[in-house]
């Protein structure tokens, strides 16, 4: 019998409903795979005998002829900024060391009614700020990559879903929840030769996810394939009435409309992507993508995205403003960290709580933030910064009257080695420079692994949609995926 856990999540779900194997077999080894792998640092709590339950709730439901749920025998990892009702939640930061959740995140409550089960908590970038997993506070996530050149240099999973992509690509769960503020889902997925999809903004409900920047956080799933991020995002998805941001409309059947075939479909190459220094193994993907499209049946027209040069520097104006308002909550008073010097008082007790409990990046985006929200430097940052990003969200809808669905690389570069970048954070911010703009315009956007660069590293294609079009990137990511053939895998160094 194949390991059960190279399976991903449909074959599972599948094999559960036929009783090809037992739930409860696929869970004892996913739960074996997490405890060989703690080399990796991806779990930051390990919750065996939640995926277990789940897992006997499914078998005992067969056994009775009863309908399986859509998730039923599929255990999967949990970010660590969703709230976990009795299971700790930290978003990976000292400050909230110690937090245990009395209330259950909506995703993840959509998942577990779904039937599926938690293997753990997946490690990220603290407050999900990064671009490679080095700001966490327990420790750094490690790539199950290795270049093939004979270094042996640990490499970034990518960032902030850093955790959730080493678990995926490394056989420790079959999928993941993953969130994207401004790549976070996409550019770990490109990094470790997976799929993954941030879906429209509002399609999945924000509520009791722990907050970045709330006008751009969008949960999503991270898969093998892009059949197994349709089934997920199925689950996650619908309308919350707790999170005002939520969309109100019923829930696509993503899988079933899956289709390789893109006849009549005009897919955009939007310019302003061939950046300076581009390197030629990801602009030789970018054109192989094309050809493969191509191949599928869509005709390729050339368009114009003439404001995506100011949609880093409005990004990093526009989070951190966010941020620093999101996490003023964290002041020592209600939970969490409380650092309170002898003697001190109240003012002292916030300024030592936080400076301990912050990590370095997060403390730079909250000063930045404070800054362009502070008189006198309102309007000339952030009032600004919002102007452009109006005009880039105008730009895709001008995109849209030419074409219906974008074509881009999903990271400027393959996964580099840690602690590579970290000295240089606008070097780091570089990696975000093609899943922002359609971040900033709350587009659907989903990458594919393409194809391996000639240190033996993945390389990710990025397909960007309209609005609630989730169908149109599914689907042109499963035309890309049947073309490319990626079945390249990690070696188990670990």
């Amino acid at each position: 019998m194949t390991d059960l856990t190279d399976l991903g999540v449909a074959a599972i779900r599948d094999g559960v409903r036929a009783g090809t194997f037992s739930a409860r077999e696929v869970a004892e080894g996913f739960i074996a795979n997490v405890s060989k792998a703690k080399a990796l640092n991806a779990f930051l709590v390990e919750t065996p005998d939640h995926a277990l339950a789940a897992a006997d709730a499914a078998d005992a439901a067969r056994a009775a002829g009863d309908t399986l749920k859509p998730l039923a025998g599929v255990p999967i990892g949990m970010k660590d900024l969703f709230c976990t009702k009795g299971v700790p939640t930290t978003a990976a930061s000292l400050i909230l060391e110690g937090f245990t959740p009395q209330y259950e995140s909506t995703v993840s409550a959509n998942l577990w009614d779904a039937g599926a089960g938690m293997l753990g908590k997946l490690n990220m970038d603290q407050f999900a700020m990064g671009s490679s997993n080095e700001t966490s506070a327990f420790g750094n996530v490690l790539s199950p990559w290795r270049r093939n050149d004979g270094g042996n240099a640990p490499l970034a999973p990518g960032g902030s879903s850093g955790g959730s992509s080493t678990a995926v690509a490394a056989r420790l769960c079959p999928a993941a929840t993953g969130t994207d503020t401004g790549g976070s889902i996409r550019q770990p997925a490109a990094f470790t030769g997976i799929s993954g999809i941030k879906p429209t903004y509002g399609r999945c409900s924000r509520w009791g996810t722990i907050a970045f920047a709330s006008s751009l956080d969008q949960a999503g799933p991270m898969a093998r394939d892009v059949r197994d991020c349709a089934i997920l995002l199925e689950a996650m998805s619908g309308f919350d009435a707790k999170d005002a941001t939520s969309l109100d409309l019923p829930v696509p059947a993503w899988e079933a409309g899956l289709s390789g075939d893109l006849k009549g479909k005009r897919i955009g190459i939007p310019k302003e992507y061939r950046v300076d220094n581009m390197p030629a193994e990801i602009d030789a993907l970018w054109r192989q993508g094309i050809d493969w499209l191509k191949d599928a049946g869509a005709e390729i027209v050339e368009v114009s995205l003439p404001h995506t040069k100011y949609a880093l520097p409005a990004y990093y104006i526009i989070a951190p403003a966010e941020a620093s308002s999101n996490l003023a909550r964290y002041d020592g008073v209600r939970y969490g960290l409380r650092d309170l010097p002898e003697g001190a008082g109240l003012q002292d007790m916030y300024a030592a709580t936080r400076a301990d409990g912050f990590g370095d990046e997060v403390k730079r985006r909250i000063m930045i933030g404070t800054y362009v929200l502070s008189a006198g430097f309102y309007d000339a940052y952030f009032t600004q910064a919002s102007k452009v990003r109006t005009l880039i969200a105008r730009d895709f809808e001008q995109a849209w009257a030419k074409c219906d669905l974008l074509l881009t690389p999903t990271a400027p570069s393959s996964a580099f080695a840690l602690g590579e970048k970290s000295a240089d954070p606008i070097a780091m911010y570089l990696n975000d420079v093609f899943t922002v703009p359609s971040s900033l315009a709350g587009l659907p956007a989903m990458s594919v692994p393409g194809g391996l660069d000639g240190a033996g590293l993945p390389l990710g294609l990025q397909i960007i949609g309209k609005p609630l079009d989730e169908q149109g990137v599914l689907n042109a990511g499963l035309a890309l995926e049947e073309r490319a053939g990626f079945t390249a895998r990690a070696t188990a160094w670990w």
